[in-house]
């Protein structure tokens, strides 16, 4: 099994390049960075796990600009969103980031796609909050069009844009509906997510892994009525804090890559973490 890391990088955390180095010497798959803009003070949006919401939350570095260091620093490590707000972004400049770190890095991207909790973060970015799944599809098919090989038009009910010369592409060449870097969906199980996943994405990234003995034979079932290839669902437990007994029940399911959660912290705390994951590599 995979064993990937995710941490909230900060101003006040280690620093991108010193981790993705520690993190490839050491042998973990990957990095996956997540994304808030910003936090408005005036939020009435509860944290979703509730009591107050943590201080990294709105310090969060830019996860493009933190992968793109990190992608500068490492031959083998995995980069990716956990997850990118795709309803929040511009999808013209999203696909050229995209497809640009994709290029770079050599295909080592992978795309986590969200659909937010945060109801003002979304609203400063003009986004209704809705309809932000509708958003978030309408944005990933404008995206899929300037990746093509030839340029493709796409008409949407959020957005158009021409037939145009968009490069690079990324690396990974389409699969089935998918095009793009690897696509994870990340969200808590249920019919609206497992349908966008079985559309447009490559796998699950469910936040924590609860649940999944229930949730995956649905989603499986979901996946194969849109007619997708069964060994190609890809699901990927995100921000876990893992044992041996968990991650054993993961292997038990077929999963193949997990996320741990590392600390918001400085080095010394977050290379001690490294070090006790150890094992589990």
């Amino acid at each position: 099994m995979r064993i990937a890391v995710t941490i909230f990088l900060t101003d006040e955390t280690i620093a991108p390049v010193r981790l993705a180095r520690e993190l490839e010497e050491r042998g973990f798959a990957g990095l996956y960075l997540p994304e808030h803009t910003h936090i408005p003070v005036e939020r009435t949006t509860p944290y979703p796990a509730g009591g107050d919401l943590p201080r990294e939350y709105g310090r969060t570095l830019d996860p493009f600009v933190a992968l793109g260091q990190a992608a500068a620093v490492t031959d083998r490590l995995g980069l990716g969103t956990g997850i990118t707000l795709v309803s929040q972004h511009d999808p013209i400049d999203l696909a050229k980031q995209i497809a640009t770190l994709d290029h770079l890095s050599g295909g080592r991207f992978t795309l986590g796609v969200g659909f937010g909790w945060n109801v003002e973060e979304a609203a400063d970015h003009g986004v209704a909050w809705r309809t932000r799944r509708e958003l978030t599809r309408d944005r990933m098919a404008l995206m899929r069009a300037l990746w093509a090989e030839e340029p493709t038009a796409y008409e949407g009910e959020f957005g158009s844009v021409r037939a145009s010369s968009a490069f690079p592409k990324p690396v990974q060449k389409p699969r089935g509906p998918v095009a793009g870097p690897r696509t994870l969906i990340g969200g808590a199980a249920g019919p609206k997510l497992f349908a966008h996943i079985a559309e447009y994405a490559d796998g699950w990234m469910p936040i924590g892994g609860r649940g999944l003995t229930e949730s995956l034979p649905v989603l499986r079932s979901v996946w194969a009525d849109a007619g997708r290839d069964a060994a190609a669902l890809q699901v990927v437990p995100y921000a876990v804090y893992p044992t041996p007994g968990k991650l054993a029940h993961y292997a038990e399911l077929g999963i193949e890559e997990v996320v741990v959660q590392l600390p918001p912290a400085g080095e010394a705390e977050v290379l001690d973490v490294l070090d006790a994951c150890a094992q589990y590599l």
